[in-house]
C-alpha cells in the first residue's frame, strides 16, 4: 500500500497556529519585544534608537518606528529583512521553524517568546520654550506666521523626553518643533516631533496612523478642501485661506469614513502631494482608488511642495500663482 503524505498549505493562519507572532518577530529582528525602551531599527544602519513594540486592539503585534512612523508586523518584517514578497516570507518562516521541508536551523535554537500584552505607545514629554527670532524668521520664510503656529498648536521645544529619559535638546544648529494633538483617553499627550535640519529621520511621534493633521482647525463647510502631506503645507495654505488636512504619513491616505464626511462638507476636494518620485507614486495609487477627486502637483518651475515654492518665489508671487490657479483649474 502506498501512503500519500499531504504537505500543509503554508498560510499565515497555519503558521500562527504553530508559533506565535512574538517568537517570529524576536527571532528575525533580534530585538527584545518586552523592552520598555526604544531600540535601534533592524532594517537600516542608524545610531538613533527609534523603534518599540506594541500590540493592537485586534491582537496584531507591531514594530513601530517612530522615526518613519511605520507599523510593521512579523510577516512584513521578514519581507523587509529578506527583500522578498509576502508568500516568500511565509515559506521562509515555515522552513526556518521546521513547519515544512527545507533548510532550517535546529528547533532547539529557537527561543519561544511569551505573548506581548497590549500596551500603550511610548510616552513623549517635552519642555516648551519661547520662539527665538531666528525660529520665527525660518517659519516666515514659508509664509507661516506666529499666529498660525499658535492656531495649529506648534511649539518650539527645549527638551524631548522618551519614556522619562532625556533624549533630545534643541540647539541653534538643530532646533526642535513639536506638533501637539492633545491627550488620548488615558491622558497621555500625543506629539509629533519635527527636526527640520536633519536630512533623514526628521520626525518622531507617538500618534497613531488614524491621525488627521489640521482636522480640528477646519471650517464647518467650504468650496475647497486640500488633502496635503504635511503640517507645514497645511499651515502655509491656511495663510492663503485654503483649508487643508494631511494624513499622518505621506504613504497613508484618509479613510473612507473621513472622505465621505469631507464630501458632505466641501464642494471640491483637491489632493496635492510632492512633485517627486514618492509623492507622484502615492498620488497615482490614491487616484486609482478615488478617481472622483481632483489631483495636482507643483509645476517644475516652482518646487516639489507648497511651502518650498513659497520660499523659492516669495509670498506675493505665490499669491499670484494661487489666484491664477483658482481661476483656471477645472474642478470636478
Amino acid at each position: 500500500m502506498e501512503f500519500v503524505v499531504f504537505k500543509p498549505k503554508i498560510t499565515q493562519d497555519f503558521i500562527l497556529s504553530k508559533i506565535n507572532q512574538e517568537t517570529i518577530m524576536e527571532y528575525y529582528t533580534g530585538l527584545n519585544i518586552n523592552s520598555k525602551k526604544l531600540m535601534l531599527s533592524p532594517f537600516r544602519s542608524d545610531n538613533h534608537v527609534t523603534v518599540a513594540f506594541y500590540k493592537s486592539k485586534s491582537g496584531v503585534l507591531y514594530l513601530h518606528d517612530f522615526a518613519t512612523n511605520e507599523h510593521i508586523n512579523c510577516f512584513n518584517a521578514v519581507m523587509r529583512l529578506f527583500n522578498c514578497n509576502y508568500y516568500q516570507a511565509l515559506d521562509i518562516i515555515a522552513k526556518d521553524f521546521g513547519l515544512t521541508e527545507g533548510n532550517h536551523p535546529k528547533i532547539s535554537q529557537i527561543k519561544k517568546v511569551a505573548e506581548l500584552k497590549e500596551s500603550e505607545s511610548s510616552k513623549i514629554q517635552v519642555q516648551i520654550k519661547d520662539y527665538t527670532e531666528n525660529e520665527l524668521k525660518w517659519w516666515k520664510s514659508f509664509g507661516i506666521s506666529r499666529k498660525t503656529l499658535k492656531k495649529y498648536h506648534v511649539f518650539s521645544l527645549q527638551h524631548v523626553f522618551l519614556n522619562g529619559e532625556l533624549k533630545f535638546t534643541s540647539s541653534l544648529q538643530c532646533p526642535i518643533y513639536g506638533y501637539y494633538f492633545g491627550k488620548d483617553k488615558n491622558s497621555e499627550e500625543k506629539w509629533k516631533i519635527y527636526f527640520p535640519m536633519r536630512t533623514e529621520f526628521r520626525f518622531l511621534n507617538n500618534t497613531n496612523k488614524k491621525l488627521l493633521q489640521g482636522y480640528k482647525q477646519l471650517p464647518k463647510t467650504g468650496d475647497l478642501l486640500v488633502i496635503s502631506k504635511s503640517m507645514k503645507d497645511i499651515m502655509a495654505m491656511h495663510e492663503f485661506n485654503i483649508p487643508a488636512v494631511a494624513p499622518n504619513s505621506e504613504t497613508l491616505f484618509i479613510n473612507d469614513k473621513q472622505l465621505e464626511e469631507f464630501k458632505q462638507r466641501f464642494k471640491h476636494i483637491l489632493v496635492i502631494y510632492d512633485h517627486d518620485k514618492t509623492g507622484l507614486h502615492n498620488m497615482w495609487l490614491i487616484r486609482k482608488q478615488h478617481p472622483e477627486l481632483n489631483y495636482f502637483y507643483m509645476p517644475w518651475y516652482l518646487s516639489k511642495d507648497f511651502t518650498d515654492s513659497i520660499k523659492l518665489v516669495g509670498v506675493d508671487n505665490m499669491k499670484e500663482y494661487v489666484n491664477e490657479f483658482m481661476s483656471n483649474y477645472k474642478f470636478k
